[in-house]
């Protein structure tokens, strides 16, 4: 058993594993994965960390109706507030490796049917309670409870049984999925005492820092978990969140040294911001994506013909250009691109087309009547001028297009996934599965399209239990082809994460996942 541990890890060391590798690896082997987060690439340090102070990151994208349930997390500050307090079964680093956490390995049995995950002892809670095995099960029955309205609800459907079993977790699928672990790396899949049944809402968890203030749209504080189980993370001494919403504001903080780290700094300034005295900005490309999502089953977007107009009308590369600065690539009306494993690289790039925009309106039959598209300036950066930008063209189709501006606060949960057309965003997920699982399948509580299409289903379920790699890719074509003709999304671009980082800090990583490397740069770095 050692000697094989031993050679897995120079399989890693090497660089020679990919995601479909580590399963294949840990089947050939015949052991259970056992690997601790020192052996994955990446994670060698040049220096030893510092501990103490005060970090403090102004953050983009929070409301007041923000909420402490990891399940409900729907922004970027909601986001990167939950990643502080808790932890998830395991992670994907940003070499696309899977790291374990609150469980120590997995082992796939059945045809990837069953997963056994033996979770960590000796794994404190926020309120001194011990992490238990029926706590992780309470936690995972939680988000498999559609009146929990959790963003992992589509992730969990594949799941038919969890149970206890001595000090492992036990989940049975319906159809077997090789691509588990990694699904469970969503970031609203953290453990709570008694899955957080009883308080969702209360911030207690075993990440590196505790809740101490917590303000919805204002203001967040936390403070060091003297009892973390991960002593290699949380240096600093506390960590405080300001929410600034507004761009120019959260960039001038940085400059001026009133925060250490900024999210979503705004393409069209990152190249003067990176020459600015003591900052850095870092990009990383992955799978974020920036969409106009229309509402399949509410009318007028229930028309194909009116749904393709639209597509045609918008210019892709134009939005590459004039709102991401060229810090993204264009986006061809699916939520994958080729940062993801299996991609369809034979897929056809929807063009701009202003005849075939028309042609499909008129199609339609549409009545003349305008379209509404509903932005914010949160939504993604340089939203409500990308919409300007999809209205002047899309009025050169003769599509009525009318552009209606809200308020930031209250966006996500007044706007995004209940009016019928509006712009958002999504961060992207490591895997295909877990990207349709979470936003396309019928069952999907995050479902913004509405897109329900039992063909599409029924490929997402037989591509979760392809063990033949060209097959799976097949599959996933397939899938991303229905998307493309049918789907609700319009996707004109894929955009890079790109964060403002004061240059006394120190340990960064450019993390492809999600920004502020992947909402873990608190728990990671330290001031030099």
């Amino acid at each position: 058993m050692k000697d094989d541990l031993a050679k897995l890890v120079d399989w890693i060391d090497a660089g020679g594993l990919s995601r479909r590798g580590f399963l294949g690896r840990v089947s050939a082997f015949g052991l259970a994965a056992a690997l601790g987060s020192a052996m994955l690439p990446g994670q060698a340090r040049a220096e030893e960390p510092k501990k103490g102070g005060v970090l403090k990151i102004g953050l983009g994208g929070g409301e007041s109706t923000d909420a402490l349930d990891p399940g409900l997390a729907d922004g970027p500050v909601a986001f990167n507030v939950n990643r502080q307090w808790g932890d998830t079964l395991v992670n994907v680093t940003p070499e696309k490796v899977l790291e374990f956490r609150l469980a120590e390995s997995a082992e796939a049995g059945e045809g990837s049917t069953v997963w056994t995950f033996k979770i960590r002892k000796g794994v404190k809670f926020h309120d001194g309670s011990e992490m238990t095995v029926e706590d992780v099960v309470a936690t995972f029955k939680r988000h498999s409870d559609e009146n929990a309205k959790s963003g992992a609800f589509g992730i969990m459907q594949g799941i038919s049984d969890i149970k206890a079993d001595g000090e492992n977790v036990v989940f049975t699928l319906s159809t077997g999925n090789a691509d588990l672990p990694y699904l469970l790396a969503d970031y609203h899949l953290i453990v709570q005492p008694k899955g957080g049944a009883e308080n969702p809402n209360a911030g207690i968890g075993t990440g590196p820092y505790k809740v101490k203030t917590a303000e919805p749209g204002v203001r967040y504080v936390f403070e060091k978990n003297a009892d973390d189980w991960d002593t290699s993370r949380g240096h600093y001494d506390s960590v405080e969140f300001l929410v600034i919403n507004d761009a120019t504001a959260r960039t001038a903080a940085l400059q001026s040294g009133q925060v250490h780290m900024v999210n979503r700094v705004d393409p069209k300034v990152a190249k003067l911001l990176s020459r600015a005295p003591g900052v850095k900005v870092r990009t990383a490309s992955g799978p974020g994506h920036y969409v106009f999502i229309m509402h399949c089953d509410k009318p007028p977007f229930d028309n194909k013909d009116l749904r393709l107009a639209l597509k045609y009308a918008i210019n892709r590369q134009e939005l590459v250009d004039k709102i991401l600065d060229g810090y993204g690539s264009v986006g061809n009306d699916i939520p994958i691109n080729k940062s993801y494993p299996l991609f369809d690289e034979t897929l056809p790039q929807r063009e701009f087309d202003l005849a075939k925009a028309a042609e499909h309106y008129k199609a339609s039959g549409h009545d003349g009547s305008p379209i509404e598209l509903i932005v914010a300036d949160g939504a993604f950066p340089g939203a409500v001028d990308a919409a300007a930008l999809f209205q002047a063209t899309a009025t050169q189709a003769g599509i009525p297009l009318v552009i209606k501006r809200v308020p930031d606060d209250g966006y996500w949960s007044d706007v995004w996934n209940v009016k019928p057309f509006c712009a958002s965003y999504w961060g992207g997920r490591p895997v295909q599965d877990q990207m349709y699982s979470t936003a396309y399948l019928s069952t999907a509580d995050w479902n913004d399209t509405k897109f329900k299409n039992k063909e599409f289903d029924d490929l997402i379920l037989s591509a979760r239990a392809e063990t033949d790699e060209t097959k799976r890719k097949e599959i996933y074509a397939k899938v991303a082809r229905i998307l493309w003709e049918e789907g609700g999304v319009i996707c004109p671009m894929f955009n890079d994460f790109i964060d403002g980082v004061s240059e006394t800090v120190a340990g960064w990583v450019d993390d492809p996942n999600l920004e502020l490397m992947n909402g873990f740069a608190s728990a990671k770095t330290w001031f030099a």
